[in-house]
């Protein structure tokens, strides 16, 4: 079946793009596209375009002139004969264009059909057809990073790699068992035990490349917690760039959790300003301080916002122990560094790494955060040059993979029969199948293409 969809934002611009690919494509395309600068569209070389008009074979009338390119099987993204007509970037001009391609023809893409096409085709894995949502969603630098590495197929090759070490180990056990008669070398404990933790251990640290890539990819969970009037609001707004907390001189004024994402150098903070945190004047504000506390529990990294020209009161003491407890990652940030008065002593916070001393109005302040953010969470956290699992589908199928590896390397300890070990290394051997789509089911598969937009 050969399908079509538009394959560009629904909206006005310069352009649109409408992709057809299957078996027919360039006949479709033949019917409602007169190149100028060449005789016939079936005869178009891959990778070569045409200017030419669109035309509605009905009626004879020209729709629009845009450009005609054409990919040649296998050699395009799907792996089929694909054509792509740029017109220009109307909305009713692009869904003519797209009725077009519908009444000579073809048929609606469904959801991430065409890279679904690309998969079951043999011209992507499953993990790199995954890492082309996750390029198309990324809002910052690692999460961009991340996707066209595993894009590349980084992430398959070392789950690949795992794999033959598991797949080999089975081929060996199952010659040894199946023809004992033969001169074939016997599996000793301590060569499987050897494999066995080879393949764990590149697990374990693909496991934990991810934990800590995660935060970076889909951005900080990040609380800004104080008392009242300490410039928590002032702080959010300087880093979203504009206006999106009320910032007043009376206390108490932001009393519900206010979110929004923003980037800070290379990452990407989920910012949640919160309420002051101090005995509530009435039932309202007592809500909002209880959702600050709760935020505290759940955020990743916590932005502590001090007065300076202040002395530390027992909200400021309370709110430090709360810190001290929580185990949380925590940036202290002195402010209002542009008034003369500095009663804070930094002696005051012992016990916190991070602290910077700032005016919250101030770009120097975010200079100066990305110092400390780039001190928590690049150095001896994560491998920039590292690949992340892109879903939850991916990363259950590893973990349960390697809880395998375990459970067999602890049969093989405790004498149980190699028959048992073989199951549990089968079992995880299926698991990294899964994961790299060499054995994926269809409904695993349709699930991970119905992620996608139509037109991908």
């Amino acid at each position: 079946m050969t399908v079509c969809a538009i394959s560009t934002p629904v909206a006005e611009g310069g352009i649109s793009v409408i992709r057809i690919s299957g078996e027919a494509s360039l006949s479709i395309a033949e019917k409602i596209f007169k190149p100028l600068t060449c005789d016939n569209v079936q005869k178009m070389q891959g990778y070569t375009c045409a200017y030419g008009r669109i035309t509605d074979p009905k009626t004879g009338h020209t729709v629009d002139d845009g450009v005609l390119t054409v990919f040649r099987a296998p050699h395009s993204y799907t792996g089929e004969d694909v054509c792509e007509i740029s017109c220009h970037g109307g909305v009713y001009v692009t869904k003519k264009v797209l009725r077009l391609c519908l009444e000579n023809g073809a048929s609606l893409a469904d959801k991430g059909e065409f890279t679904k096409r690309a998969f079951l085709n043999g011209k992507l894995s499953l993990t790199q057809a995954e890492a082309v949502m996750d390029t198309i969603s990324a809002h910052g630098e690692f999460a961009l990073a991340s996707a066209n590495l595993t894009r590349s197929g980084l992430l398959f090759r070392r789950i690949a790699a795992v794999r033959d070490t598991l797949v080999g180990e089975l081929a060996s056990l199952a010659a040894w068992v199946d023809y004992p008669d033969d001169d074939i070398p016997a599996v000793t404990d301590e060569s499987l035990n050897s494999s066995l933790a080879a393949a764990s251990s590149d697990l374990e640290r693909l496991l934990s490349d991810h934990d800590s890539g995660m935060v970076l990819k889909r951005g900080i969970d990040t609380a800004i917690v104080g008392r009242p009037n300490v410039g928590k609001s002032t702080l959010m707004n300087m880093l979203l760039g504009y206006e999106r907390s009320i910032v007043t001189d009376i206390a108490g004024t932001t009393r519900d959790v206010i979110e929004e994402s923003a980037v800070i150098g290379d990452y990407t903070l989920l910012l949640s300003d919160t309420a002051g945190i101090r005995t509530a004047s009435d039932k309202v504000e007592a809500i909002g301080v209880e959702l600050a506390k709760k935020r505290i529990e759940r955020a990743v990294l916590i932005l502590a916002v001090f007065d300076q020209s202040e002395r530390l009161s027992a909200e400021d003491e309370e709110l430090l122990q709360m810190l001290k407890s929580s185990g949380k990652r925590v940036i202290i940030i002195l402010n209002k560094a542009d008034l003369d008065e500095n009663l804070l002593s930094e002696k005051a916070f012992d016990g916190f790494e991070h602290l910077i001393s700032v005016s919250a109005k101030s770009e120097d302040c975010r200079d100066k955060l990305v110092q400390e953010l780039r001190s928590l969470f690049s150095v001896g956290t994560f491998d920039p040059d590292s690949t992340i699992f892109a879903n939850e589908r991916q990363i259950n199928c590893a973990r349960k993979a390697y809880e395998h590896i375990l459970a067999a390397r602890q049969a093989l300890s405790s004498g149980e029969t190699l028959d048992a070990v073989t199951v549990l290394i089968g079992a995880a051997a299926d698991e990294l199948l899964d994961l790299t789509g060499e054995k994926a089911t269809e409904a695993v598969v349709d699930e991970v293409f119905s992620r996608f937009c139509v037109g991908k």
